[in-house]
Formats: structure tokens, C-alpha cells, sequence
């Protein structure tokens, strides 16, 4: 994970190539989404980026996060009951979707790379994209 310094630096860089404008309030909902392993939502990050820039619209961090996604910094979750969250972690993993208290948890293994490989040369079929979500119950909810 970049400090964040390094993290502003990547996130202005990324939104000039990409012919955009690096402003304050693109660069606090960049900051907050990509820095955030909560899996947040676009309210959450209304909520949290109004703290410190109060005339923050909704409709900015929508566009913020349209521009995450075509740059390719984060991922979009669809998840049950039409939820929709971010993720920063745009490697290959699974998530975990706890069923009683809501916890997303990522899980990372060298299994799910291969797996995705093996799919694409088996069945000659070009993958641009992937999202595993596996619902259950977490440890903690289990032990309650």
C-alpha cells in the first residue's frame, strides 16, 4: 500500500493522463475509496469527504468514482440486495460476504490467478474481468 503521499501523486498523475483535472474534493474521494479496505459505498464516501470539504456534491463522487473505475484503480461490487461498494484491491481475489453482520472480507490466493488461467485456456475464452463472492457466516457471528 502507498503512503499517502505517494498515494495523491499517483491519484493526480493518474487523472491528468486521463485528461481529467486533479481537483481537492476528486483528490479527498480518491484518498478516502482508495485508502479505505472497508469496501465503502458512494454514501460513505459523501459522508466521510463532506468532514473536510463541505460543499461536496453526491453527484462529484459519483464522477469520481466513474473515473476510478475506467482508470482501472478500483473495482465495483454488486453485491445482495442491489448494494454497491468499491474496492481498491484490483488484484485477483475472492470476497467473503458475511450473511449476518454485512463483513467483506477480502481473501488472497495464488489458487485464484491459476483458476482464472486455466478457464481462459480451457474454454479459449478472453477474460477481462472477474468478481468471486462467496457467502456465508463469519468467525465471529459463528461464535455468537
Amino acid at each position: 500500500m502507498l503512503n499517502l503521499e505517494d498515494l495523491e501523486s499517483t491519484i493526480i498523475k493518474t487523472f491528468r493522463n486521463s485528461g481529467y483535472r486533479a481537483t481537492p474534493q476528486r483528490i479527498a474521494i480518491s484518498k478516502y475509496i482508495l485508502s479505505n479496505h472497508e469496501h465503502p459505498t458512494a454514501q460513505e464516501a459523501y459522508l466521510e469527504v463532506k468532514k473536510t470539504h463541505p460543499t461536496v456534491s453526491l453527484a462529484t463522487i459519483y464522477n469520481t468514482i466513474k473515473i476510478l473505475k475506467e482508470t482501472g484503480l478500483i473495482l465495483e461490487l454488486n453485491l445482495h440486495q442491489g448494494e454497491t461498494r468499491f474496492d481498491p484491491n484490483t488484484e485477483p481475489h475472492a470476497h467473503l460476504l458475511c450473511l449476518r453482520c454485512g463483513k467483506i472480507s477480502d481473501w488472497k490466493d495464488p489458487i485464484i490467478p491459476s483458476l482464472i488461467s486455466k478457464v481462459s485456456d480451457e474454454e479459449n475464452f478472453t477474460i477481462i474481468g472477474s468478481c468471486l463472492n462467496l457467502s456465508g457466516i463469519c468467525e465471529s457471528c459463528d461464535r455468537k
